[in-house]
């Protein structure tokens, strides 16, 4: 494997996954700050959304394979289960890659 593949495989990133799989990227060089978070919290609660801070690793445009997720916490009371959040990222980024074929 060439080593920009090993690298985009173990990158890991700040993420907001939403219930419906749709997300957000925080950040990969440097952690969220508390205001940051709140804001983003803020903002989807405004939209009548939850969804959960997480860290994510693996390359997303990879077609092979799954992403990983560490659910840091909850944002804007999900409903459902991260699990299911996750999930549904998985089945958007899966579409998304194969619209590109």
């Amino acid at each position: 494997m060439a080593q920009a593949a090993m690298t985009r495989a173990k990158e890991k990133r700040w993420a907001i996954i939403g219930e419906d799989g749709r997300h957000v990227w925080m950040g990969r060089h440097s952690d969220p700050t508390e205001a940051e978070i709140a804001q983003a919290e803020s903002a989807l609660a405004a939209q009548g959304l939850a969804g959960w801070l997480a860290i994510t690793e693996g390359d997303y445009w990879a077609k092979r394979g799954r992403m990983g997720f560490v659910m840091v916490r909850p944002l804007a009371a999900p409903a459902s289960s991260f699990e299911a959040g996750t999930a549904a990222f998985e089945a958007a980024r899966k579409a998304k890659l194969a619209a590109l074929d």
